[in-house]
């Protein structure tokens, strides 16, 4: 008898279908790190009408949380006005490709830079925090990473989509790399 006629268990299974979905992902990694790559004022154009419906749909639904008895009055009065600011900005977002770069890279800017103080903030407060110096330059890249964008948003989040554009191959290609090693791996656990 060989140990061909045994039933193959979900491991065996596992192993001799997870390459061809690795493969499938780095595969389409890399053709959309190519077009984001090959149109890069398409990708912008695409992130910009994203973020004007992702601002539209969470101003709506900061709206509805406003109504809600679940909280006090004072967090009612500040996500109504959070509502409201969110879809006025949104709208804008459909008005003019270079206002949404704008909006965008002011608020991925704000955002990194109230989370680069909050981390450096904890980091010092914190002797006994574990990984401290490494939070606190974490926190120092995340705050200067901030700064530049509230600065220079367009350009930098034109920068980001061409980096995230080289990410996408780069990960693509180790994915496609990893997905034949999994499969030759794969076929010696078969043989076993």
């Amino acid at each position: 008898m060989t140990t061909n006629s045994v039933l193959e268990g979900p491991v065996q299974s596992l192993a001799r279908v997870a390459w061809q979905s690795v493969l499938v992902t780095g595969i389409l990694s890399v053709v959309l790190g190519v077009m984001i790559l090959a149109w890069p004022d398409a990708t912008l154009a695409a992130v910009g009408i994203i973020f004007g419906i992702y601002l539209v749909v969470s101003g709506f639904l900061q709206l509805l949380a406003a109504f809600g008895t679940h909280t006090s009055t004072g967090i009612r009065v500040l996500a109504f006005i959070s509502g409201v600011l969110s879809i006025i900005i949104g709208v804008f977002c459909f008005r003019d490709e270079f206002e949404t770069l704008l909006l965008l890279g002011l608020w991925i800017g704000i955002g990194w830079l109230f989370r680069g103080i909050a981390l450096l903030m904890a980091a010092i407060s914190e002797p006994a925090l574990p990984g401290r110096g490494l939070e606190a330059f974490f926190g120092i890249i995340t705050a200067i990473g901030g700064v530049v964008l509230i600065v220079w948003p367009v350009a930098s989040v034109a920068t980001l989509v061409l980096v995230a554009g080289w990410w996408l191959i780069i990960l693509g290609i180790m994915e496609i790399v990893t997905a034949f090693g999994v499969r030759k791996d794969a076929k010696k656990f078969a043989q076993v």
